[in-house]
């Protein structure tokens, strides 16, 4: 795993790997709790850019209890801080009990709020292997 040597990258890799596992196991919601207000998302499923947790809200909501993953990875996580702002770069993929994989590309950004780290960027897309 390469992320910089800092409380705060480690910090940041970690709660994006428990907001992941609970993603696999059909809750969103440990996304939403990190997220800020002000969030924007990005992904291949919707047309167009999300605006606000409200927004995200709407949208995980109608995915809890839908996406299961029996395993997955977090690849070559790297965290790039600039002050009281960091970038997450990874690779993630999921394993189905039918051996289905799914393969993404992530970017996260995150700004250091009074309650801690918080996502204000995310976007995911498929990476070129994309679904087997």
């Amino acid at each position: 795993m390469m992320v910089e040597e800092t409380a705060g990258a480690a910090e940041i890799v970690a709660m994006e790997a428990r907001a992941l596992e609970r993603w696999c196991n059909g809750d969103p919601g440990g996304f939403l709790e990190i997220s800020a207000d002000e969030v924007r998302y990005f992904d291949p499923f919707l047309d167009k850019r999300l605006d606000g947790k409200a927004a995200l809200k709407d949208y995980y909501d109608g995915l809890a209890g839908k996406i299961f993953a029996d395993s997955f990875e977090l690849i070559d996580p790297v965290v790039h801080l600039v002050g009281d702002a960091a970038v997450l770069t990874f690779n993630f993929v999921s394993r189905g009990r039918d051996g289905a994989e799914s393969r993404w590309n992530c970017s996260e950004v995150y700004v250091l709020q009074v309650e801690g780290w918080r996502i204000v960027q995310t976007h995911w897309s498929f990476t070129a292997k994309g679904r087997s």
